[in-house]
Formats: C-alpha cells, structure tokens, sequence
C-alpha cells in the first residue's frame, strides 16, 4: 500500500489513515467514527481538531459519499492487496431500544434484554449516547430500584442469585455509559433517595465489582450535585460503607471514588462527624502510611483537613500514633496540592488541639523543621502564611530548635503560669 498514492480526503484528520466510517461534525469536517468518538466522548473535548471551533451539535452524520468512494477506491486496488471496509453498521434506534424497555417488562426476558443493551453500549460511543438519549440510564436505574426491594422483601433463605446478576448487569451497564452531566442530574432529580439507597445496598451486600461500580456511579452523581442539600441527609452508613471501601481496597478506581466522595460530601452539615464515626481518620492515616499514589495521596489529606475542623477529627488524628508524623512527612514530599492540605492540618491542631504533649511530639517527629522549610520554599503564598502563623504561635515551645527564626520567637505573645497567651 506504501506505493498507492491514497487521496487526502480518504484520511482521518486525527488518524490520518483511510477511514472506516467516515462520519461529519458541525463544522463540515470529516472524520473516521471511531477517532472523532474518543476525542468528544471519552476525552470530553468539545471543539473540532482540525478548525478549533466548538462543535454545537453531536450528532455525527455519516458521511456516505466518501464511504462509497473509499469503498469503490478499496475495490480497484484490491490487486494490490487492499480490503474493501464493509459498509458499517447503523447506530442503534430510539424505537429499538424502546421495544428492549419494554420486553424487559417480562422477568423471563429481563436478563437478556440487559445483556442485549450491554453488547449496543459497547459496539460505539454513538450508541452510547443514542442510548443516553432514549432514556436507558432512567431505565436502569429504576430496574436497580426495584430489584433491591424485591431482594429485601424476600425471605433470607430462598436464592437471591438471579435478583443479584440482573442488578450486576444493570449496573454495570449504567457505569460504562459514561453518561453526561444532564443525565446524571436527571438520575438524581427522577429517582433520587430511592437510587442512593439501593447503590448502598449494592455496597454493603455486593461482590466486589458491583460494589466497585456502586461507588463509582455515585461519585459521578455527586460531582453534579446543583443542590447540596441532598449532601446534608446521607446517614452514618453511607459513610461506614465508604470506609469499608477504602480498607478493603477492592481497586483503585473504588478507593479513589470513595475519596472524592468525602471530599464532596465532608464540608457539608455533620457530614464531618459522620466519617470521623465511621473510622475516617484512622483508616486514612493507615492507608497514607502505605500509599505512594500522588493523586491518591492528595485526596487522603484533603479529607483529613475537612475533619480536622472538627475537634472529634483532630482528637482521632492526635489519637493514632502515625497521625502526626505521616501528615508532616507527606508536605514537601508529594505535591504542591498536598503540602497546602498538611499544613492546613497542622495548623487547625496547633491552633485548637496544641497542648505541651502535641507541641512536644510535633517537634520530635519533624514536624516543626518541615514548617521551616516551607518557609523557605515557594509553596503558595496562603500555605507560607499559615506556616509562620504555626511558627510564631508555639515559637517559645519550639525554641530549642535550631531552624526556628530568632524573629518569630521575640514576636511570639507572651504566656501566662497556667500556659495560655496573655
């Protein structure tokens, strides 16, 4: 083929080899189906490549003329060893999939109407999202709903297998959708409670990939959360189960789903008390202890600054024996990001929890000199702050420590007998 001169306008601008499915977005440019797909749907971009300008409609129309052409241009140098590409398959229709609705009525065919949905979702991303469009997501979700009522109204010693793999199958079509924004409001906003629920239940009592996918689904859903109220009703057990997740580590994409849970949920009404009961603090130390993940690690401190601002939080960190001492190690060593949430930490305990024993640990273990460090590196001009804040607080406590600027301990407030600043 190397010797063929082949025309331009057969290549995929992004590709640049012959096109299976030519298929043209908005802006009149033409492109191979499966690399236009990628780079809208599962790399989120939303401009065209090759002219920049946003692409209004995502609709991809298929481009037959160059299809037939490229086609016809396979089969004239067929002798040279070139294969024709088969005329490609057609998207799936909306009517299809509302006749697969409705035939799942039937619990006979339900199992196979999910698998059928399942091999649509994963033939293309137009699929995917013809599938979004007709309401699949909405379809799922209440299957889920009422699969999980059926499990608990069912005595515990008839087989519950099949109520299992029909809310496995569900849910893991459901998860590789990958649905856009709008549908995962709209999951939200139409089931709601009831939805939440079951993806709990499904957590607490489901193998480990379902669970994996439970906790995936909701972090997806609460990365779009318009209302946060909805963030202020959780029960403790959502947050007992999220712990669980992350100490069995099923994988992960589970534990970091989880972790950006807590970081969207903690701020929010006793949310932070919730997790500190649930064991937040201690399984986040144990796992930073043994994590070198920089995303992973990031999120662990964000969460554990977020319960740091509640005195049950500092009292559980202060608590374990590595809290203090992971926290300082972690600043400096990681990111910019997770030097930021470690010395947040450390300074909602120097400024609440600072007692002689605290000060004292914090200057064995380190922690004074990495704050003297991050004075002398640029990490952010709210971080330095915070860290000569530390500093100058307990600078008379810390005065035996050579890295101490003789400047903070003069400026430090004096102190009384009984230890409190006068």
């Amino acid at each position: 083929m190397d010797q063929i001169e082949v025309p331009p306008y057969f290549l995929c601008p992004i590709t640049l080899e012959i096109m299976k499915d030519p298929v043209t977005v908005s802006t009149g440019i033409t492109y191979d189906r499966e690399s236009i797909e990628q780079w809208l749907f599962s790399r989120n971009n939303s401009t065209c490549p090759v002219t920049k300008q946003v692409i209004s409609d995502s609709e991809l129309a298929p481009n037959i003329t160059v299809r037939r052409l490229i086609q016809s241009w396979c089969v004239i140098h067929a002798s040279h060893g070139i294969e024709r590409y088969p005329t490609p398959k057609a998207p799936i229709s909306k009517p299809e999939l509302l006749k697969i609705f409705k035939d799942a009525n039937s619990s006979q065919m339900q199992m196979k109407c999910l698998q059928r949905l399942k091999s649509i979702a994963f033939e293309n991303e137009t699929n995917k999202r013809c599938m979004e469009k007709a309401g699949t997501a909405e379809f799922l979700a209440s299957s889920i709903v009422k699969k999980i009522m059926e499990k608990s109204s069912i005595e515990e010693s008839e087989d519950l297998s099949e109520l299992t793999s029909i809310t496995d199958e569900a849910l893991s079509i459901l998860v590789h959708l990958q649905l856009s924004e709008s549908s995962l409001n709209s999951l939200l906003k139409n089931n709601g409670d009831q939805f939440i629920e079951s993806l709990l239940h499904i957590i607490q009592h489901g193998s480990y990939e379902s669970r994996a996918y439970a906790v995936m689904l909701l972090k997806s859903m609460f990365e779009v959360v318009e209302d946060p109220i909805k963030l202020t009703i959780l029960k403790p057990e959502f947050f007992i189960e999220l712990v669980k997740i992350l100490k069995d580590q099923i994988s992960q994409k589970a534990s970091k789903s989880s972790l950006k849970i807590l970081t969207i949920v903690c701020p929010w009404g006793r949310n932070k008390f919730k997790a500190v009961e649930a064991g937040a603090v201690s399984s986040l130390i144990d796992l930073l202890l043994d994590t070198s993940d920089k995303r992973a690690c990031e999120m662990m401190l964000m969460v554990l600054d977020f319960l740091c601002q509640c005195a049950e939080g500092r009292a559980e960190l202060l608590k374990h024996s590595a809290g203090l001492a992971i926290v300082s190690k972690k600043i400096l060593r990681v990111s910019q990001v997770a030097s930021e949430s470690g010395v947040r930490i450390l300074h909602s305990i120097s400024k609440f929890s600072a007692t002689h024993g605290v000060l004292q640990e914090m200057l064995q273990i380190g922690a004074v000199t990495k704050l003297c460090l991050v004075l002398q590196v640029n990490c952010g001009t709210k971080t330095m702050q915070r860290a000569r804040e530390i500093l100058k607080s307990h600078a008379r406590s810390w005065k035996s420590s050579p890295c101490v600027p003789m400047e903070l301990i003069g400026s430090c407030p004096p102190r009384s007998s009984d230890g409190i600043r006068v």
